[in-house]
């Protein structure tokens, strides 16, 4: 009896030694290679997109970028999609996962989601300027575009009256708002970021407070999130807050000040 727990007690101490050695060694094969890969968005402007040359710029890779600056390394930039970006980091493609993921306790269990998290999304309205929205209580008895199969569009419809005319796809929804179908589309609101900056929708505004809002969260290896490269990327995420470099970076973008980064920033300070 005595011989079996020495033995489950050394296997035991072997499996957390090899899970604490696993910790350590991405930060030390990212200073030992001089490359840090970080999987962003490539298609979600502009939170990660291409520009005319084919690189990869925006909100989120220029976080990658200080992160890289910080361990004096170089960058390296890999595209991911929400349907990769998770199995990109669990496969070790990439040595951090900066791309736009909402923090849950499901992808927790999959992930190294590290505190704090560093942006917030959450459901908006696109409407027309001359519909003059000020509270989602006006919405009641109008049409409001949506994506079908949108878990928001039930409780939008009974909690606030509104008349929802669903799609199979953005470009259908945003086709009716235009024709006059529609006072609003109803969707992400960090989806419309870009609409914001651009001309051909110069006759659309993003006026309501946000619902439903659910913070982002960066990703290293869930066996990671504890250790020195989980603990190293968590101090800088703490730093952004402080400093006010997330909502420079809003600016700098031309996203639309949220309430979650002012909020982060008061309480750091």
């Amino acid at each position: 009896m005595l011989q079996r727990f020495i033995v489950a007690a050394a296997t035991a101490i072997g499996i957390v030694a090899v899970a604490g050695s696993a910790a350590a060694q991405t930060l030390d094969k990212i200073k030992k290679d001089g490359v840090l890969v970080v999987g962003t968005k490539a298609d979600y402007k502009p939170f990660g997109f291409r520009d005319p040359s084919g690189g990869i710029i925006g909100f989120e890779p220029d976080l990658a970028r200080e992160v890289a600056d910080r361990l004096h390394v170089k960058l390296q930039l890999e595209p991911v999609v929400s349907s990769n970006r998770m199995q990109f980091l669990q496969q070790g493609k990439i040595d951090l996962m900066i791309a736009t993921m909402n923090d849950t306790p499901e992808r927790r269990k999959i992930v190294g989601i590290v505190e704090p998290d560093y942006y917030a999304s959450g459901v908006n309205v696109f409407a027309v300027k001359k519909a003059a929205l000020k509270s989602w209580a006006q919405l009641k008895g109008q049409k409001v575009c949506a994506i079908q199969g949108a878990w928001y569009n039930k409780p939008i419809s009974e909690q606030y009256g509104a008349e929802i005319v669903a799609f199979k796809g953005t470009a259908e929804a945003e086709t009716a708002l235009q024709q006059g179908n529609c006072v609003g589309f109803v969707y992400d609101d960090t989806y419309f970021v870009d609409h914001l900056n651009d001309p051909k929708w110069a006759a659309y505004e993003m006026p309501l407070e946000s619902i439903d809002v659910v913070p982002w969260g960066l990703a290293v290896k869930l066996e990671e999130v504890n250790g020195p490269w989980g603990q190293f990327i968590s101090n800088i995420e703490k730093d952004w807050h402080k400093s006010g470099k997330l909502i420079a970076l809003e600016a700098k973008w031309k996203i639309p000040p949220s309430s979650f980064l002012k909020k982060m920033h008061d309480q750091a300070k």
